[in-house]
């Protein structure tokens, strides 16, 4: 139970800090489907900054260098879509379907080129990185407690006060609502469609950090995130938007997902003697049954995924 616990937690964490990042976004203004990609280069940014940091490093250390470079290269990989949507107006979804593909491909490509040089043949060596990985783990008797877990609860709560308790957070849910009204009373919405979107590259950066380093045991950059992204999409959706829903739908999908991990400490569940594929796909079935019921109710930002004219009124 204990470990169904921990990892609840920890799916849900990579949930609610993706989502949260799209729910920025789509607040502003612009679909990020993108947020499959971004994972890979958050990802990506971290297991360099592990693989090359230098040895001996503190705890503290550790952490926040692999955050900010998780940060850095999602923010980077963002800016594709913030380019592409705000300043050539184009279709948001395909430049987002487009990241996902290059994210995943371009990660691949350059893993292999740098194992090719130092002549390394797996693929997945880059990640196989046992020391830096235990300084986000603190044991709390059986619980094994990740620092990411503390991380996605402060970013749950800065979300909440950012999008309704600021000037800020107002003004960008007003660009994702009424872009027009919002420029007539001089809030620059290109400006405030590029933070929605770069914050999305913020979170969906730590998210695919914590799904690599707390996620999976073993990660091969082919196999992506394991479509974490469209999960969170999901669980955005299922959350109207709204943070503390998002929340409570991430721990909801986590949940689910973590049962492909521990179904076999339950007897009841190896009762029913159901391949372990089956409780793989658990959270995406749910997702696809959840939305079914739900996605007439939706609430999304009215103008989210139309291009902003300044001459339209």
């Amino acid at each position: 139970m204990i470990l169904l616990l921990q990892y609840t937690l920890i799916f849900a964490s990579v949930l609610m800090l993706v989502a949260l990042g799209g729910c920025f976004s789509e607040h502003s203004g612009v679909i990020n489907i993108g947020l499959e990609g971004i994972m890979v280069m958050g990802a990506l940014g971290g297991a360099l900054m592990m693989k090359f940091m230098p040895a001996g490093m503190p705890a503290a250390g550790i952490i926040l260098l692999v955050i900010l470079a998780a940060i850095a290269l999602g923010v980077l990989y963002s800016l594709l879509l913030a380019v592409a949507a705000v300043n050539f107006k184009a279709d948001q979804t395909l430049v987002g379907t487009a990241m996902n593909l290059l994210g995943t491909a371009a990660a691949t490509v350059f893993v292999k080129a740098m194992n090719t040089a130092e002549s390394v043949d797996n693929v997945s060596s880059i990640i196989q990185y046992i020391e830096p990985k235990k300084a986000f783990l603190v044991n709390i008797g059986s619980f094994e407690f990740n620092w990411f877990m503390l991380v996605a609860a402060v970013a749950l709560a800065v979300s909440y006060v950012v999008l309704y308790k600021t000037r800020f957070g107002l003004r960008l849910c007003a660009c994702g609502e009424h872009p027009q009204a919002a420029d007539s009373v001089g809030i620059n919405v290109y400006k405030m469609r590029y933070a929605g979107v770069l914050i999305s590259g913020v979170l969906g950066g730590l998210g695919g950090i914590v799904y690599i380093t707390a996620g999976v045991s073993e990660w091969k950059f082919e196999n992506g995130v394991a479509g974490f992204g469209f999960l969170a999409l999901a669980v955005m959706i299922f959350g109207q938007w709204k943070p503390t829903r998002i929340a409570l739908a991430a721990l909801l999908f986590g949940f689910f997902r973590a049962l492909g991990n521990v179904y076999t400490g339950f007897d009841f569940l190896k009762a029913l003697e159901l391949p372990s594929a089956v409780y793989n796909m658990l959270p995406y079935i749910i997702s696809l049954v959840v939305l079914a019921f739900t996605s007439k109710k939706s609430c999304a930002p009215k103008a989210e995924g139309i291009p902003y004219d300044k001459g339209q009124r």
